[in-house]
């Protein structure tokens, strides 16, 4: 069976495509437009592998997703295709709307023209939708976690972007009969992901003995989740996943902001044959919070386990571990993606957020 993995040269969709290779499943297409996110060095060692072809194309070119789905027999999607950034949505929610739901809307489209050309054939077709656990809003501090049947009420404009696609895709099950399963996932974190995220921007800037800034108090609570494992999960709903149906995968591993720096900070100490992690945790600096920056996130991964079997492998501290040794060990690939771009962008958003130190 062929897969289409969209959005394969970013940070999940390029783990994902490299464990999928690596666990020799079959074929598997990778469609990206290569923005600023995607990244085909994370795929260099695959880049000759008889089971992978890469195609540079836009989700929203609905013909040209047709165009692949046929020339290679594609039997399953797996979207990763997404503007995925809280503070990029924040400048630029234009960027968000159109990839993540008119892009949405022009995958869905791609796949129900196709899925109408298989005839019976189509009954074995799957889409997964992977989304976020940023749909369901914010959490009490003593709030249960959100289950798959928790409303959604977003908060920012990527949130709402990703919102509005999961509910597009809930209307192509019910009104067309899309096989379509989504999955909600909790904040992913590993090898290969962009250096404007919290944990690889605070690797980063920690062994460069810069500032790390953290958003308000750093109370943010958020449930973490290593990319291998969501991978894992993944491939356990494409292969047994109920159609129509959602899941929610998490980590189960609540941590406030602050202390996901400090456990940092305390990794990098130890990979620096001591010293004491008091040099990194002095660089720590709170700035003003985001607008809009929701309190709590947490996941209720009951459902997956209990009907999949499906769950993490790694805990916070095993993969934090691993995830700060990555970055260490490629630094070349961190100066890579840090175009001239993301520099000017990084320091204009933390620009705006004044110390409050």
């Amino acid at each position: 069976m062929a897969i289409l993995v969209t959005g394969g040269a970013g940070f999940i969709g390029s783990n994902f495509v490299l464990d999928w290779l690596r666990l020799g499943l079959g074929p598997v297409v990778n469609l990206d437009k290569l923005t600023y996110a995607g990244n085909l060095k994370n795929l260099a060692s695959v880049s000759d592998h008889p089971d992978y072809h890469f195609v540079r194309a836009d989700i929203c070119d609905r013909d040209a997703v047709q165009a692949v789905l046929t020339e290679h027999d594609v039997m399953a999607v797996i979207n990763f295709a997404a503007e995925t950034h809280v503070d990029r949505s924040i400048h630029s929610p234009g960027e968000f709307l159109r990839t993540n739901v008119q892009g949405m809307f022009a995958l869905l489209e791609a796949v129900r023209g196709y899925v109408d050309g298989l005839g019976g054939d189509g009954d074995a077709f799957r889409l997964i939708n992977v989304s976020t656990d940023e749909v369901y809003g914010s959490l009490g501090p003593n709030d249960p976690p959100f289950t798959e049947t928790s409303g959604y009420y977003p908060s920012s404009p990527y949130s709402a972007s990703k919102a509005a696609a999961d509910h597009l895709c809930r209307s192509y099950f019910v009104t067309y009969g899309l096989p379509i399963v989504t999955t909600n996932c909790s904040n992913n974190y590993g090898p290969y992901q962009f250096p404007e995220k919290l944990i690889p921007l605070m690797i980063r800037n920690a062994t460069r003995g810069d500032e790390l800034p953290v958003y308000g108090d750093g109370g943010n609570v958020r449930d973490w989740l290593f990319v291998g494992d969501h991978c894992a999960a993944i491939r356990e709903v494409l292969e047994c996943g109920r159609v129509g149906e959602t899941y929610n995968i998490g980590g189960n591993a609540e941590r406030t902001n602050i202390e996901v720096v400090e456990a940092l900070c305390d990794i990098l100490a130890d990979f620096a044959d001591g010293g004491g992690s008091s040099r990194y945790r002095d660089l720590i600096t709170f700035v003003t919070d985001r607008p809009g920056h929701d309190r709590r996130y947490a996941v209720d991964a009951c459902k997956i386990r209990d009907e999949l079997g499906w769950e993490p492998t790694e805990s916070f501290e095993s993969g934090l571990r691993r995830t700060v040794k990555w970055y260490l060990d490629n630094e070349a690939w961190i100066q890579s993606v840090e175009t001239g771009e993301y520099r000017e962008w990084l320091d204009a958003n933390y620009e705006l957020r004044a110390s409050t130190s």
